[in-house]
């Protein structure tokens, strides 16, 4: 069922969903969207699956023209969504009717946007997901951004009865500055003392260079003891590695499966989902955090996501 016509693509607006797991040691990279909670909310928030997949709108946004009458949801950075024109509250269930257009304006808060649409977008499954990883070239629409001229496809599924918003409570912040909670290891070892303090005491900026495979730093130089490189070892998002030039690289969604830079520590589970939101010029600083502390974290964010449903507010 065909339910959106491209009309204009945006500058980097992909399919994604959770991600794609169980294949990292075939050199496949999970993918999926940069802010979980975000995707999850915009799926609940039309009766979706948390897992179906949406689009993942970054920083300039798509106009999009409805070919038929569904419902959307739209959470994650504001990126100022329209309908028709006429500014559209965020983190609820809207409607959209047959001709009406979606579209985007200025960066209020945030990097990026999810649209969720009833039912879910209809793309093939490769490997157990939806997800787009552009550089692989699979996934989402022929494994690439969306281009004018394409047609989102949907699922002919009734439309919902009741209609939600999330709870003020529970929608995110977003501001430009970003702390990030990291556990040091497993290399942590290879860098001096001053080295370490440094990367726990200072801020560093996100710099234009980043993308969904990893955000690269500037500030403040990472002293190494010796030498700045490693054999080959697995990497995950979360990862911090430190390349020769002693400037952090935080690992991403859609990041190699293995590197050969030294890794200072590694961010939270949590802490990584808000950092899919920072976009170039933010800040990013860093907090070491206990083991424990860090599945408490773990726990209680999971413990949100999975009670996420229960705590939508029916607004029809």
């Amino acid at each position: 069922m065909n339910l959106f016509h491209v009309l204009k693509p945006g500058f980097f607006t992909t399919v994604q969903d959770l991600g794609r797991y169980g294949y990292l040691g075939y050199g496949v990279p999970i993918s999926g969207a940069m802010d979980t909670f975000s995707l999850v909310a915009a799926n609940l928030l039309v009766e979706n699956n948390p897992n179906d997949a949406c689009l993942e709108i970054t920083l300039i946004g798509p106009e999009l023209k409805a070919l038929a009458d569904t419902q959307i949801a739209i959470t994650g950075g504001n990126l100022s969504p329209k309908i028709n024109g006429e500014t559209v509250p965020m983190w609820q269930t809207l409607t959209i009717h047959k001709g009406g257009v979606i579209s985007f304006g200025k960066v209020e808060n945030g990097c990026r946007s999810y649209l969720s649409i009833r039912g879910g977008i209809n793309t093939p499954t490769i490997l157990g997901s939806k997800s787009t990883y552009v550089r692989g070239k699979f996934g989402g629409i022929e494994g690439r951004w969306l281009k004018a001229g394409d047609v989102i496809e949907g699922f002919n599924v009734p439309p919902i009865e009741n209609t939600y918003k999330m709870p003020e409570n529970l929608v995110p912040r977003f501001t430009n500055d970003f702390t990030v909670h990291v556990i040091l290891g497993p290399q942590a070892d290879m860098f001096t003392e001053k080295g370490v303090e440094t990367f726990l005491s200072n801020p560093y900026k996100v710099t234009i260079e980043s993308d969904r495979m990893g955000h690269r730093l500037e500030g403040p130089t990472i002293e190494h003891k010796r030498k700045a490189d490693i054999v080959s070892d697995a990497l995950l998002p979360g990862a911090i590695q430190v390349p020769k030039n002693g400037k952090p690289i935080v690992i991403m969604r859609d990041a190699q499966t293995t590197g050969g830079y030294p890794k200072i520590a590694v961010a939270t589970t949590p802490d990584l989902d808000r950092l899919g939101q920072a976009k170039p010029n933010d800040t990013v600083r860093f907090s070491e955090i206990t083991l424990e502390d860090a599945y408490k974290r773990l726990f209680e964010y999971r413990k949100t996501l999975s009670s996420l449903v229960g705590k939508l507010i029916k607004t029809v």
